[in-house]
């Protein structure tokens, strides 16, 4: 019903979600009940009646409160992140992580443009059996956006850190920060500030999809029709 407007032509689903979601994470900030919410955020994401646009957003608010302390670590460094709430974070952040599962096993269901906030996750919480995976998942993505595009630039980011080699993993943060990114201190921890960049790219590729006109760079709103409604091989 949220999102049906023959039930209610005037109700606006996009002030219902950003109230939704700033309760969940308020100002990007994992709170006592934050974690309670992610049962809810998830359901959002797996259910096939919701549109791939807000179903994108809720996996990538996942993204971003399962990465709290990490991309707060990288934006704040040396100083510590303010309003950091440890205990919360920690109790978030596996909630996240017990729901991963369940959404990394509708990859082949899904649209593209969630299968991209999907690897975004799948770097978070890396496994044995999902890592290897993703070269050939994201071959597709590769192919058509080349580097140097907000998409293409993504995929073969997420590639670097699902090589897990450190050394790659910086020289390719350092690269993208310098050229396009809000940067990060060089004393923070290379993984924090791999997600933070991440999130930054996420957070770009989905003003792209919504844009009505758009460059190269970006994808204007036809493109995100096409995105919605098919998966790319892989």
């Amino acid at each position: 019903m949220l999102f049906d407007l023959e039930v209610d032509p005037s109700w606006n689903d996009r002030s219902f979600l950003s109230d939704f979601y700033n309760e969940i994470l308020h100002q990007d900030t994992c709170q006592s009940a934050t974690a309670d919410g992610i049962a809810l955020l998830a359901a959002l994401a797996v259910d096939d009646r919701v549109p791939p646009r807000q179903r994108f957003e809720a996996v990538q608010l996942l993204f971003s409160a399962a990465t709290v302390s990490e991309r707060h670590l990288a934006a704040t460094w040396p100083a510590a992140p303010l309003h950091a709430d440890p205990t919360s974070e920690v109790r978030t952040r596996v909630a996240v992580q017990s729901c991963t599962p369940d959404l990394l096993a509708r990859w082949a269901a899904e649209s593209a443009a969630v299968r991209l906030v999907l690897a975004g996750l799948a770097i978070v919480f890396p496994t044995d059996r999902t890592l290897p995976a993703l070269t050939p998942r994201l071959q597709g993505f590769a192919d058509q956006h080349p580097q140097g595009t907000d998409v293409g630039d993504y995929v073969r980011f997420v590639l670097v850190l699902a090589a897990q080699d450190d050394d790659r993993t910086l020289r390719a943060t350092e690269e993208l920060t310098h050229a396009y990114w809000t940067g990060t201190a060089r004393g923070v921890p290379t993984r924090a500030r791999a997600l933070h960049l991440v999130d930054q790219m996420l957070t770009k590729i989905r003003t792209g999809l919504t844009r009505s006109t758009g460059t190269s760079t970006t994808w204007p709103s036809e493109l995100w029709r096409r995105y919605s409604s098919a998966p790319v091989a892989g």
